[in-house]
């Protein structure tokens, strides 16, 4: 394994740049020797469907910019030209993708080294990246453990210190609760924030790329990279170029008004050492000039119900084009086109797609729109309201993360509804379209990562990362790592 003196895997973005500027190593051998822990420990953990070659990394990469040799990984649902992406899938084990992602596109011109394709559920749909059609990822801090989901693969590399940043996708909380699980730090944008062109859809109202990283610096430097306008997705939102990094000075705004989501924290099945481990955090915060304060949200009650509803409804309508005509694999020795098509999509999806498909097509169906779809879309626009009258009172919110820590492979499995459930707390962020930012806040007994989410108003992220570095600096989280991987 090529062994670079005084350097942990672990390293930062921010100190990487350093150590390239006092010429301590060079880009080159720096992803040499990323390339070997990917050989050395990815058999075990699970986290790359693909590492492409050190030729190929250079070839496609700029050679300087504000992310000047350092390597990352992508997940399988955002396009990079010329590699495969499967979405996890079987349906799209083959399918080329013929151009970059506007997010990868950013990356490369800013020197960034694109190492691999990130294992992930099928099509972004899962809790736990255990519905992945290839291979299982597992959690760098205890093997028999999920790492979360659905961007598990992403979180887990990052979080087993194989690369310093990766990029995944969020429908309903897939980058900032595995996140929690691995014990780093994961950032949701306000929707727009970040174009969508270049990845594959699962609900579009919803979907975002999300940044994981071990600091919060990092998630700010790779976000202001990645964020801003793109004429080429008519969602984006018309922002220039911002620089996420300028603010963070390790202070929190004096009498910085913070409200903590009571029936989140206190719901039921919320593990008691996370709500301690809030609990001390909120106290950090108000020892740094915070005020603290709890409030109800009923509304939060509902998003798990408002999110089933309208992902699985999109689901089905940007599912609908894998058919065997147009992308993927297409059926053998069908009979007929209706033979091609049920074979198709019979073959080629899992168990989960398929059932979300199912649902999606029934809350749509003539008779059922109304007691389902345009009820949730009613019950959406309440949420999103809410969220504003909570704004006007409070500069952040607080909730936990995910309500314990990473559950076993196939705890669930009799129980799916629990295992959908794992986005409680984090797909009301997704529903409003509000930015949301989790970060380690402890371990508990089991020696496990434990994570609390910050969320702001519309385009604060300037102050989500304000307050999630300043809250950082004053702990050791985000200075543990997995042993397994030292």
């Amino acid at each position: 394994m090529n062994f670079i003196p005084e350097v942990s895997p672990f390293i930062s973005i921010a100190e990487l740049q350093k150590c390239y500027e006092h010429k301590k190593f060079s880009p080159t051998e720096f992803l040499e020797f990323t390339l070997d822990r990917f050989r050395k420990f990815d058999t075990t953990l699970g986290s790359a469907l693909e590492i492409f070659t050190a030729e190929f990394i250079h070839s496609k990469s700029e050679t300087h910019g504000p992310l000047y040799g350092a390597p990352g990984l992508i997940k399988d649902n955002i396009c990079q030209e010329g590699r495969i992406a499967s979405c996890a899938s079987k349906i799209l084990a083959n399918y080329q993708a013929p151009y970059d992602a506007t997010a990868v596109n950013r990356l490369k011109k800013a020197g960034a080294l694109l190492v691999g394709r990130a294992n992930c559920d099928e099509f972004a749909m899962g809790s736990s990246t255990e519905t992945s059609a290839f291979q299982k990822t597992v959690n760098p801090w205890d093997s028999t453990k999920v790492p979360g989901g659905s961007s598990g693969g992403s979180i887990a590399a990052v979080a087993a210190g194989l690369v310093p940043w990766a990029l995944g996708t969020e429908t309903g909380g897939s980058v900032r609760q595995p996140a929690a699980l691995c014990g780093i730090v994961g950032l949701k944008p306000t929707y727009g924030l970040i174009s969508r062109y270049g990845v594959v859809a699962y609900a579009s109202s919803m979907d975002q790329i999300g940044v994981a990283t071990r600091t919060v610096y990092d998630n700010a430097l790779v976000v202001s990279i990645i964020a801003g306008n793109d004429s080429s997705d008519a969602t984006t939102l018309s922002v220039g170029s911002q620089d996420y990094t300028a603010g963070l000075d390790g202070k929190i705004p004096l009498g910085l008004r913070v409200g903590v989501i009571k029936n989140a924290l206190y719901a039921p099945g919320v593990d008691l050492q996370l709500v301690t481990a809030i609990q001390t955090s909120l106290k950090q915060l108000e020892k740094m000039g915070a005020v603290i304060q709890e409030v109800d949200m009923p509304i939060m009650d509902y998003s798990a119900a408002i999110y089933f509803i309208l992902s699985r409804a999109e689901a089905a309508s940007n599912l609908a084009r894998f058919d065997g005509v147009r992308y993927g694999i297409r059926a053998k020795n069908a009979q007929n086109l209706a033979q091609m098509y049920t074979e198709t999509r019979s073959q080629g999806f899992g168990a989960e797609v398929k059932a979300r498909i199912m649902i999606g097509n029934f809350v749509l169906s003539v008779g059922h729109a109304d007691e389902f779809y345009h009820n949730a879309r009613k019950a959406q626009k309440v949420m999103c309201q809410n969220f504003k009258d909570a704004f006007q009172k409070f500069d952040l919110l607080v909730a936990p993360t995910a309500p314990s820590t990473a559950f076993a492979f196939n705890a669930f499995e009799h129980d799916k509804l629990q295992l959908d459930l794992q986005d409680y707390f984090t797909c009301a962020a997704n529903i409003a379209g509000i930015p949301a930012i989790s970060v380690p806040c402890g371990f508990a007994d089991n020696g496990l990562p434990l994570g609390m989410q910050f969320m702001g108003s519309h385009l604060s992220e300037s102050l989500l990362f304000k307050v999630a570095h300043a809250y950082e600096q004053k702990n050791v989280w985000h200075t543990m790592h997995p042993p397994a991987y030292q």
